[in-house]
């Protein structure tokens, strides 16, 4: 083992806040005007401070001033709640990644980045913030809170996602939505991320997303994927060994031998998920690891504004 590769491959991950913030901070300047409502937290005025209320918005630096207390009031005080949803399941490590890629360009990756990248949003406009991982166990849940010690308590465990070696588990999406919909208490928005490839029948996958739409939650898929293999199967012709992350099973085949039914069938099955999500009124959006954030933003923030 080199220790000096270990070293940098570790505190590659320790910065995933400050890439978070800077996603965000790249996207908010990027607008000219925002067609958000909403969307600032921006201190807009004072008021005055009434006793009884929270002392968490006073102005201490205008009452070392004025020797009177001021609350700040902001433009748009919200109280949404969101629960992130992550499939960490062996498929999810897929593409293995190379020396010298970056962490979000396989799925668990890009799927940890997004995720913290929407956190940090919501830690901005003081939403309260949930957290599941799943794979074939329900390997952590964390209810939807705003503190600051419970943010950093949400990094720690995406963190934690990335330093984990990979090892093929497979997926139990369909146990696990619904448990985690069963904990679901209060209206929230749902954020799940997950490829999608889940053993047996569709339609038992399906009914779990369709639970998590009870009691009027909003909920949005985010069905990640690496676009140029797993969708447009681009290999070349020579003969390769394919392996499945999560069973182990092996299958030696020319690519262009099965490029044609592989296509037309994920095709299909991606077309049938977009469907069912239609007719559950679950907001479906296809993203590639290859693609950028904005992405993920602009989705979250157009769902927020049909949250009410």
């Amino acid at each position: 083992m080199k220790l000096d590769a270990q070293l940098e491959k570790i505190s590659a991950f320790s910065h995933l806040e400050l890439l978070a913030n800077q996603i965000v901070e790249g996207f908010i300047s990027g607008m000219h005007k925002s067609p958000f409502h909403g969307f600032s937290s921006e201190f807009a005025e004072h008021k005055v401070y009434n006793p009884g209320e929270s002392t968490k918005n006073i102005d201490w630096k205008l009452y070392a001033r004025t020797d009177r207390l001021y609350s700040k009031r902001y433009e748009e005080e919200t109280n949404l709640r969101c629960h992130l949803i992550i499939d960490n399941s062996g498929s999810m490590h897929y593409p293995k990644l190379k020396d010298g890629q970056l962490f979000y360009e396989n799925k668990i990756g890009f799927s940890v980045l997004a995720s913290a990248v929407l956190m940090d949003l919501l830690k901005r406009q003081r939403d309260a913030v949930g957290l599941s991982v799943y794979s074939d166990t329900y390997e952590y849940y964390a209810p939807e809170k705003g503190s600051g010690r419970h943010h950093r308590m949400l990094l720690d465990k995406l963190e934690g996602l990335l330093a984990a070696p990979t090892v093929a588990k497979p997926t139990d999406t369909t146990t696990f939505l619904h448990q985690i919909a069963q904990k679901m208490h209060r209206r929230s928005m749902i954020i799940l991320f997950t490829d999608m490839f889940q053993p047996g029948e569709n339609e038992a996958l399906f009914d779990a997303l369709q639970h998590l739409k009870h009691d009027k939650h909003k909920v949005v898929l985010f069905h990640v994927i690496d676009k140029k293999t797993e969708f447009n199967f681009d290999f070349d012709n020579t003969p390769r060994k394919f392996i499945d992350l999560e069973t182990g099973e092996q299958v030696n085949l020319f690519s262009e031998n099965v490029r044609d039914e592989y296509e037309k069938q994920v095709a299909a099955y991606f077309k049938k998920v977009e469907e069912t999500c239609m007719q559950y009124r679950i907001k479906y959006v296809p993203v590639s690891v290859d693609e950028k954030f904005e992405k993920i933003l602009t989705t979250y923030l157009v769902e927020k504004q049909k949250f009410g």
